[in-house]
């Protein structure tokens, strides 16, 4: 509550959006991105803080390691839960949308005149997978894609703590918010996180192309047409040496056996 107040349904959701996109260890008040919604909605970063844990607390995956969050969570607090998952592109779109208008307005309010003219720089394209103001020039489609590309981005990484997960790279420049099963095949499951790995470019490219997958225990195989390449010391750097070894999991968001199950038997090449 604010002053005896409940929260509502857009700060709610916003608070979905960041506790999908931040990691455990950063749901403190002192955590720049929580201070952030808190004064674009006009409450205490402790508050926040408080509604993040709350969150916290009916997320399964959460409990399956260990931790309980706050045992404050709200019936909005479960509805909106059951919104994202029920659809992930829609409340992702909706989410990016209202962070544009409440978060990322208050922010442009509050900069000082040097931050206003770098906020009205051009965006370059790799710029619009990370932040993404809404450009009048855009269709309300591709708005709408770019959107839901940022939310899923934004979320996948924060998932994995920032770092590639075969080979650790944490440089985030270097890292592909990877989709599991094809974005342009399956878009049902297109923004839905556990569709998603954390890689880095060419682990990506190599993944995409079916010449790594993961087995069902998690650990990086890879195929016979990359190992016809050998030797050569760079696959054995960057490959080789990583096979065998299970991925690192994420915090949030593990990836959905069965969609892994399909990029073996369909995408894989072995």
């Amino acid at each position: 509550m604010r002053n005896g107040k409940l929260w509502n349904r857009e700060e709610t959701i916003l608070a979905m959006n960041l506790y999908c996109r931040i990691s455990f260890g950063r749901q403190h008040s002192r955590a720049p991105e929580v201070i952030e919604l808190a004064k674009a909605i006009g409450r205490t970063p402790g508050a926040v803080a408080m509604k993040l844990n709350n969150i916290t607390s009916i997320d399964p995956e959460e409990e399956a390691r260990g931790i309980k969050g706050l045992r404050g969570a709200s019936n909005l607090d479960r509805v909106i839960w059951s919104e994202f998952h029920n659809n992930w592109e829609k409340m992702a779109v909706e989410s990016e949308s209202l962070w544009q208008e409440v978060v990322h307005k208050n922010k442009l309010d509050n900069n000082t005149n040097q931050e206003r003219e770098l906020s009205e720089k051009p965006v370059l394209q790799s710029d619009l997978e990370e932040s993404l103001p809404v450009m009048q020039t855009e269709s309300h489609r591709l708005t709408k894609v770019r959107l839901a590309q940022s939310f899923f981005r934004q979320t996948v990484l924060a998932a994995y703590q920032g770092r590639c997960c075969v080979s650790g790279i944490p440089v985030p420049q270097l890292l592909i918010a990877s989709h599991i099963m094809p974005w342009s095949d399956f878009p049902n499951h297109r923004i839905n996180p556990s569709n998603g790995l954390c890689l880095s470019r060419l682990h990506d490219a190599a993944f995409d192309k079916g010449l790594i997958c993961f087995d069902d225990k998690n650990i990086l195989v890879v195929s016979k047409y990359l190992k016809d390449y050998l030797p050569n010391e760079s696959l054995t750097m960057n490959f080789i040496e990583y096979e065998g070894h299970k991925f690192i999991l994420p915090e949030k968001f593990l990836p959905d056996n069965s969609f892994l199950e399909y990029h073996r038997e369909h995408i894989y090449r072995d």
